[in-house]
């Protein structure tokens, strides 16, 4: 501002939009109708303001540099009518009555959907700040004028002091479009919540506005969102996306989880993903899709380590190291030989505790509990239940090692059909 004072004050939206814009000679220039922002880091700055004129029929945009004060109207510099321009966004920036209020975001931290009832700015010398989203019934009373009397009546009639439920802009993602969402990554706050939050989040939210949010994570965090998502609506993302960019999620999925997928999608999408994906991961999503969902072999995943038994274990613990990223159980390491069938067991603990010179049939649990493919679930929950272990492998008519059942898949399956 102008102004050589060093004001630090709050002031909503609603206070501002309406009032008068007058130059510092009283001349009447309009009223504010709209505030616009930049969305900087930590807190957006405004940048303008807009207002409707007589004379032409789009909105006129005043850069905020000329406002002096904003006591009793929005007093602006002299002359500042001959600066009005017609309104021209930037990429970076917001109109902040129609693009967020009555709109919904996302509280991050109480990972919810929000509707955002009035904006708090903060005055400073630098400028003015959008640092609070109101939440609150009484953001809604404030905005028509009603906030001061239903104060009255709630102290009166109930004892109770109505409150302003302001969150920090620091821990609000405005829904956007996925373009806008994208526009700068540090002002996407939803990878840091949870995925199963996020998934809830997902499901709470309108299609558009769903597709939206979904299409402007970053790969890793959709594919553990969808994870974690109802599968309706996982059908309904993927089938919204190409299928370049459904493979690139897909493929960061777990085997057992993308193989459930695309046995929901239409045929010709399925195929037309798969046709995108990793020639490896593709054939292991086929080699599942083969059996069904609710036997072993459609819970399993073909993603494991296995070693054969004469190798150390600091042989083991370098292969492990390197490839531990890609694979979706590394608790258990297992032991073949070369023909693939099931010797032993040994779990990531007694591994890393062994000398690096011990092999690994040195320290192997012979004792070994599996499934067959076509194990159906209530045998897989009875093995876990029983055993108590994290995940068990399942083997061919001959023991040979097909894949690994996480109990975590195991639930997914399981769940959706309790108390039915």
């Amino acid at each position: 501002m102008a102004s050589n004072r060093e004001p630090q004050i709050f002031i909503f939206l609603s206070d501002l939009l309406g009032k008068k814009i007058v130059e510092e000679t009283g001349k009447l220039i309009g009223h504010v109708y709209d505030i616009t922002a930049e969305f900087v880091e930590p807190y957006p700055l405004v940048t303008g303001l807009t207002l409707s004129s007589t004379q032409k029929k789009k909105p006129l945009f005043l850069a905020w540099r000329n406002v002096i004060d904003l006591e009793k109207n929005v007093t602006v510099a002299a002359d500042s009518a001959s600066e009005l321009t017609v309104l021209n966004l930037q990429a970076s920036e917001l109109l902040l009555r129609d693009d967020l209020l009555d709109k919904q975001i996302v509280d991050t931290d109480g990972a919810k959907v929000r509707r955002v009832n009035d904006l708090q700015f903060l005055e400073t010398k630098n400028g003015l700040h959008l640092v609070h989203v109101d939440v609150g019934f009484r953001g809604l009373s404030r905005r028509v004028g009603l906030d001061r009397a239903m104060d009255v009546l709630s102290e009166g009639l109930f004892d109770y002091k109505l409150s302003d439920q302001l969150i920090s802009w620091k821990l609000v993602q405005p829904l956007l479009s996925p373009d806008r969402l994208r526009l700068n990554i540090a002002q996407n706050k939803l990878s840091q919540i949870h995925p199963a939050d996020l998934a809830d989040i997902l499901e709470d939210l309108d299609i558009k506005q769903r597709n939206a949010v979904f299409q402007s994570l970053d790969v890793e965090t959709a594919a553990e969102t969808l994870e974690e998502t109802d599968p309706k609506i996982q059908v309904s993302l993927i089938t919204n996306l190409n299928s370049e960019e459904a493979s690139d999620i897909i493929e960061e999925m777990s085997l057992p989880d993308a193989a459930d997928l695309l046995g929901d999608l239409p045929s010709a999408k399925a195929e037309g993903i798969l046709n995108e994906m990793e020639h490896d991961i593709a054939e292991d999503v086929k080699e599942l899709l083969l059996h069904p969902e609710r036997e072993a072999g459609g819970m399993m995943t073909t993603s494991y380590l296995s070693f054969p038994p004469h190798i150390t274990a600091g042989e083991a613990m370098v292969v492990l190291r390197r490839e531990a990223e890609d694979v979706d159980m590394v608790y258990y390491i297992y032991i073949t030989d070369e023909e693939e069938r099931l010797l032993g067991v040994i779990t990531l603990r007694d591994l890393i505790l062994a000398d690096a010179e011990t092999k690994l049939e040195e320290i192997m649990d012979q004792r070994v509990i599996s499934l067959k493919l076509d194990d159906k679930d209530d045998t897989i929950a009875e093995h876990f239940a029983k055993y108590a272990l994290t995940a068990i492998p399942v083997v061919d008519e001959n023991d040979r090692m097909q894949g690994t059942i996480i109990f975590k898949n195991l639930l997914d399956v399981v769940a959706p059909h309790l108390g039915k």
